[in-house]
């Protein structure tokens, strides 16, 4: 797998991916998880931090982060589901990681969706445990 950062010829690439590995995305009540929107927010604020993986050519896995200069996050992991079990979303999430340590970044934090707990080994597996604190949010 090659992993470089998006450019605008993966756009239709990266929105059927998406579509197909989160399923939250499927959901019109809530429009801040319109793929489309999340690629134009995320050009806007450091591009640079946008990466897709590819093999033959094709996009087979994402993963967005940015760094606020006190916390790195990560977003958009995701790999095809026919691509899973061999060792891409392990590349893309330690190619993510790299990018936020030579920003300086010092502690990278990522959210999953309480629906979606069995994605928690394949983080723990990476080094990451469950912080304890208390999520909010509010949509602005």
């Amino acid at each position: 797998m090659i992993i470089r950062t998006f450019d605008a010829g993966d756009r239709d690439a990266v929105i059927a991916l998406w579509r197909d590995v989160f399923p939250e995305y499927a959901d019109a009540s809530r429009p801040q998880r319109d793929p489309a929107l999340s690629i134009d927010n995320k050009m806007r604020m450091q591009p640079e931090l946008f990466f897709v993986g590819t093999l033959d050519g094709d996009v087979i896995g994402t993963v967005m982060c940015g760094y606020d200069g006190h916390r790195g996050w990560v977003y958009s992991l995701g790999v095809q589901h026919a691509m899973r079990g061999r060792g891409y979303g392990r590349m893309l999430m330690l190619h993510a990681e790299a990018a936020l340590a030579r920003a300086g970044c010092p502690k990278v934090n990522l959210q999953i969706l309480s629906a979606r707990r069995e994605l928690l080994p394949f983080y723990e597996r990476l080094g990451y445990r469950v912080d304890e604190v208390v999520s909010l949010g509010k949509r602005i």
